[in-house]
């Protein structure tokens, strides 16, 4: 799907089709973290803190168990 910027004022604005935001459970309300490598934009909905902590915990996790193995995998 291509899209253009459109004028919102002194800014652009990015017009999100209804059936991306319904497929994404985004609505106005939904808070959006927006980041960029230098040459893509990424928009994504804020997942919960919980959530990411929960991975952390889950990653050290495995890097505590598997360490040497990935390790070696790694050389």
């Amino acid at each position: 799907m291509r899209k253009r910027l459109t004028r919102h004022g002194n800014s652009l604005a990015l017009v999100i089709d209804r059936p991306i935001l319904e497929l994404l459970s985004i609505d106005a309300d939904t808070p959006l973290e927006i980041s960029t490598d230098g040459r893509v934009l990424i928009v994504a909905p804020v997942r919960e803190a919980g959530r990411r902590r929960r991975f952390e915990r889950a990653l050290e996790k495995v890097n505590r168990r598997y360490a040497r193995a990935l390790k070696r995998l790694a050389e």
